[in-house]
């Protein structure tokens, strides 16, 4: 069994940044492909970013794309996601998750094996 446990959110203000990390155990982290989900209140869960198991290729959610920056560390087993310039519609809740079997693009929640309980960013005004 996986486990994931996202860290590093908190209340800011629009134009700030947050870094958030998702630390992996339980089995090897590179041989998964890592995601990062968001929830807005009201809304329902979207994809946000996604990076191959090398590292060498990322996904990005449009509205995020220039802002958002996701990485990943083998030595740590932590894959992270750099926000920079936030605006009040990031505010959500911020979920990683895990898929061992596919490659390429994929932004479906159901398409990953295993997710963290998430942290909260909230974005004031």
């Amino acid at each position: 069994q996986v486990h994931l446990v996202e860290s590093g959110g908190g209340l800011v203000q629009a134009g700030d940044s947050l870094r958030l990390s998702c630390a992996h155990s339980g089995r090897t982290f590179s041989t998964y492909a890592m995601g990062w989900f968001r929830q807005a209140p009201g809304k329902e869960r979207e994809f946000v970013a996604r990076i191959s198991r090398t590292g060498y290729t990322q996904y990005y959610l449009d509205s995020v794309r220039g802002r958002f920056a996701i990485s990943r560390d083998d030595a740590k087993d932590t894959v992270y996601l750099q926000m920079n310039n936030l605006k009040p519609e990031d505010t959500a809740v911020y979920y990683c998750a895990a898929d061992g079997r596919r490659t390429g693009y994929w932004t479906r929640w159901s398409d990953y094996d295993y997710w963290g309980p998430g942290t909260q960013v909230t974005v004031s005004s």
